[in-house]
């Protein structure tokens, strides 16, 4: 539709039949339509919903305007707000995100989607005092969320509250026996801490429960090849870059939350003659296709 038709269209639904023009010498005074405000939030929720529809076919382009334009047309519903809050922080416009989820929190405050959608994104912010915040808060208000309380996990591991992280992972995963993060992640704190052998348990289990991951492969191959066992190790780590390569890249490894000690030991295991191979393997690869893979440090 095109604007013009738009506001066509917007203008007949507002009940606005018709428009008079000043007749001819008589002073032009301002004329203000009266719309009615009730079909236009009408018509805001509809644009909410079409856009929800179209996040779920992952349309996000198309639903941003639809989700921007229902705010204008229905600005007292939170849904409208928490909809394109939740579209800005899905395209990485953290601090626009986090303008619009405030203003979804200040008209529904109890609204627990709300808070950790803003708790999400105060941890992209690195504003991780505010995550937990918000996190916690909404936890209050609704305690079975698995993605939430990974999240406060990952707000407290950033923290250095390590016990509060490990807790928080844990539960996560006992209320979705299927959630592998939580576990994994448990295993990158047991690691910083020194509990090898319990690290290395924690990620032959997320295995178990998904074998084609590659994040838990990789770093039980880097466990197993500081422990000694070099050639499961690198059995291993060829398998996890297979399913994965960027877990070739240290930086990609840091957004992932791998501790000082687990990356170090990364490095080490990345740079043995075996693994190097196998990295530039994927490198050719990678040219050939126009993308290179991100050298190891």
């Amino acid at each position: 539709m095109s604007k013009l038709n738009w506001l066509i269209s917007l203008v007949a639904c507002a009940g606005i039949s018709s428009v008079c023009l000043p007749v001819r010498g008589q002073a032009v005074l301002p004329y203000t339509p009266k719309l009615d405000s009730a079909k236009l939030e009408s018509q805001g929720l509809q644009l909410y919903q079409d856009a929800v529809q179209l996040i779920r076919f992952q349309q996000y382009d198309l639903a941003l305007p639809r989700a921007e334009l229902a705010t204008q047309l229905a600005p007292t519903k939170y849904e409208v707000w928490f909809i394109l809050g939740s579209l800005y922080i899905q395209q990485e416009e953290i601090e626009k995100g986090i303008t619009v989820l405030e203003k979804a929190e200040s008209l529904a405050p109890e609204e627990e989607g709300i808070l950790f959608s803003l708790g999400n994104a105060y941890f992209q912010q690195g504003n991780y005092e505010a995550a937990r915040e918000k996190l916690e808060a909404g936890l209050d208000i609704k305690d079975n969320s698995p993605e939430a309380l990974f999240d406060l996990g990952n707000t407290y591991l950033k923290l250095a509250e390590f016990d509060k992280a490990i807790d928080s992972y844990q539960e996560a995963y006992a209320q979705e026996a299927t959630f592998w993060p939580a576990l994994n992640n448990v295993g990158l704190v047991e690691y910083e801490q020194g509990d090898r052998n319990e690290a290395i348990e924690k990620w032959q289990s997320v295995i178990e429960v998904d074998a084609k991951q590659a994040e838990p492969k990789l770093a039980l191959a880097v466990a197993l090849f500081t422990k000694g066992d070099t050639q499961k190790g690198i059995e291993m780590g060829k398998a996890a870059l297979e399913l994965d390569n960027r877990y070739a890249d240290i930086q990609f490894l840091k957004d992932n939350l791998w501790g000082e000690q687990l990356i170090e030991d990364t490095k080490k295991f990345l740079s043995i003659p075996q693994m190097q191979e196998i990295v530039s393997n994927y490198e050719g690869a990678s040219s050939d296709s126009e993308s290179s893979l991100p050298s190891i440090p």
